[in-house]
């Protein structure tokens, strides 16, 4: 590990000021992703500038019926929230299925947004990888891929984002706040994560040298009956192969409105705008979600051996839109703590 300065920030103001002075300083978090890439030589940052401290661990309720979360909110406190439970179980459920307890409780809301992908690559500095070097190549591609993207990617990328939580944040258009030595910002969550194309190392749509400050949800009544489910290999420390955030909305059969987000298939978390198009004004049935599914993956471009996430994105959808319509389907609010039993064995991915 390359040797470096450390300093805490008291107020944005200061922690901006910090990281603009040193082209080569980083924000520090909670550090469950950085600090294990810094032991590998992936990152190599002169300088921590450690924000915990900020007066930014906050969960609000906006106008309408929204919330405000502060970007130094931890995982835990942020899966355990009534209002997040109760409003956005989506997202609390997200968050379980995310880490193990003792991740939560270091893991921030910013630095899970900001948390690097998986790629056995990447991570690996006597490898090319276009992320870390670019024009060196994605040896991936010919390689080891079972577990990577097959919506979104290029020849010059194809891993995946490992965010749980950020896969319920695009099912949930939620808003990123930001702060630079020039002012303040957002960015909508559909903009914050730069598609791949040709330019891999570059990741989200923050400008240099931006803190992210929080993140808004608006007002969402269809997420009142949502549900994540993810997918992985082994129940304990498993990034996902496979996931969903979705929020229905049913009347008289028909849906009224929905919201479809997949993990584990993108450099991003991926808006399935295809499938949700598809759905509305559709009967509820099984019948409709394969083909809202089928709508939205008609733009799949699997590798030789990934082809499988195609069909497991396929039976989610239709799995979790039907529990979500069934006259037996729980109350929502209490699903984040049924269906993850033991937080404790979950995978981190912040």
């Amino acid at each position: 590990m390359r040797e470096f300065d450390y300093q805490r920030a008291h107020d944005v103001s200061g922690a901006v000021a910090l990281l603009g002075a040193d082209p080569e300083a980083r924000f520090l978090g909670g550090g469950t992703n950085l600090v294990d890439l810094m032991k590998t030589g992936v990152e190599r940052p002169a300088r921590l500038v450690d924000v915990r401290e900020l007066p930014l661990d906050g969960i609000e309720t906006t106008d309408g019926g929204g919330l405000r979360i502060g970007a130094t909110v931890t995982n835990s406190d942020l899966a355990a929230h009534p209002e997040v439970r109760r409003r956005f179980p989506v997202l609390a459920q997200a968050v379980l299925a995310g880490a193990s307890g003792q991740l939560r409780n270091m893991a921030t809301v910013g630095g899970n947004l900001l948390q690097r992908t998986r790629c056995g690559y990447f991570a690996d500095v006597t490898r090319p990888c276009n992320k870390r070097v670019p024009g060196s190549g994605c040896p991936a591609i010919e390689g080891e891929h079972h577990n990577h993207a097959i919506l979104g990617a290029s020849e010059h990328c194809v891993a995946t984002h490992p965010s749980d939580m950020g896969v319920a944040l695009a099912a949930l258009d939620a808003v990123v706040s930001y702060e630079t030595a020039d002012g303040r910002g957002e960015l909508p969550f559909a903009d914050f994560y730069l598609p791949v194309g040709d330019t891999p190392h570059l990741e989200t749509a923050l400008p240099p040298g931006a803190l992210i400050t929080g993140v808004t949800l608006p007002p969402t009544p269809v997420a009142a009956r949502s549900r994540y489910r993810k997918v992985r290999e082994r129940a304990s420390y498993a990034f996902a192969i496979g996931s969903i955030a979705a929020a229905l909305d049913v009347r008289d059969g028909v849906v009224h409105d929905v919201r479809l987000a997949f993990g584990a298939v993108a450099s991003r978390p991926w808006r399935a705008h295809a499938a949700e198009r598809a759905l509305t004004g559709a009967p509820a049935d099984a019948e409709a979600f394969a083909a809202a599914a089928d709508a939205e993956l008609a733009a799949a471009r699997p590798l030789p051996h990934n082809a499988y996430k195609v069909t497991l994105t396929r039976n989610l959808v239709v799995a979790v839109l039907s529990e979500l319509t069934s006259d037996t389907a729980s109350d929502p609010t209490s699903d984040a703590t049924r269906e993850h039993p033991s937080a404790a064995t979950e995978e981190a991915t912040r």
